[in-house]
C-alpha cells in the first residue's frame, strides 16, 4: 500500500492576527509538523494543498497576501507537491487525483483547515474515490460557528465533524497514537 500526506490549508490567514483566525489552529499546525517530519523521514509523498479565494466578497486567503501562503510550520520543501485550490473539495479542478494515481497511491494521511469545511470535503470526495483515509484530528483546526443566532463552540465542531468521518469516512487518530502506530 502507497501513502501520502495531504496537508490541507495551512495557510497565515488561520491563525493569530490572519483574516479568519481559528480556534488552536498554531498547536494544530505543530501537530501536523510532527507528521510531516515523520514523512520526510521516511521519503513519503507530501502533497500541500494551497487554498486562494477570488470570489467576489472574499476576505481571506486572497491571492498575492501574506494570508494566503503556507505558515511556516509546514512550508513546502523543494520537491514537495503544492496544489492550488478555489472550492473546498481539494479534489475539484485541481491535479491532485491525477497526481495521486500517477503515483499509485491509494492511502491517504489528512491534516489541515478547516475541519468542517475543506477537511470533511475532501476527505470525503477521497473516500468516494476509494482512497483509505486517515484524519489527524488533533492536526486540524475549526472556529465557532453561528447557527440562527446560536454559537456552537469549535471544540463541538471538531468533535462532531470528526466524529461523522469516522463513521464510515476515515480512521481518525490523534498526532501521537499516529506517530507510534504507524
Amino acid at each position: 500500500m502507497s501513502k501520502a500526506l495531504i496537508i490541507i490549508d495551512i495557510q497565515n490567514d488561520y491563525f493569530e492576527n490572519g483574516a479568519m483566525e481559528l480556534v488552536g489552529s498554531l498547536q494544530a499546525s505543530e501537530n501536523a509538523k510532527q507528521v510531516l517530519s515523520k514523512f520526510r523521514d521516511e521519503k513519503l509523498p507530501i502533497v500541500h494543498i494551497q487554498h486562494l479565494s477570488v470570489a467576489p466578497g472574499s476576505f481571506f486567503f486572497l491571492p498575492e497576501t501574506e494570508g494566503q501562503k503556507i505558515h511556516d510550520n509546514v512550508k513546502p520543501l523543494k520537491g514537495e507537491k503544492v496544489f492550488e485550490k478555489y472550492y473546498p473539495n481539494s479534489f475539484r479542478d485541481t491535479g491532485l487525483l491525477d497526481y495521486l494515481q500517477s503515483q499509485n497511491i491509494n492511502e491517504l494521511v489528512f491534516v489541515g483547515m478547516m475541519t468542517q469545511m475543506c477537511i470533511d470535503a475532501t476527505v470525503r470526495a477521497a473516500k468516494d474515490l476509494e482512497f483509505e483515509c486517515t484524519v489527524i484530528g488533533d492536526a486540524t483546526a475549526t472556529r465557532d460557528l453561528e447557527l440562527n443566532g446560536n454559537t456552537v463552540k469549535a471544540s463541538d465542531v471538531q468533535t462532531a465533524f470528526l466524529a461523522g468521518l469516522s463513521f464510515f469516512y476515515a480512521d481518525v487518530k490523534n498526532t501521537e497514537d499516529y506517530l507510534i502506530n504507524n
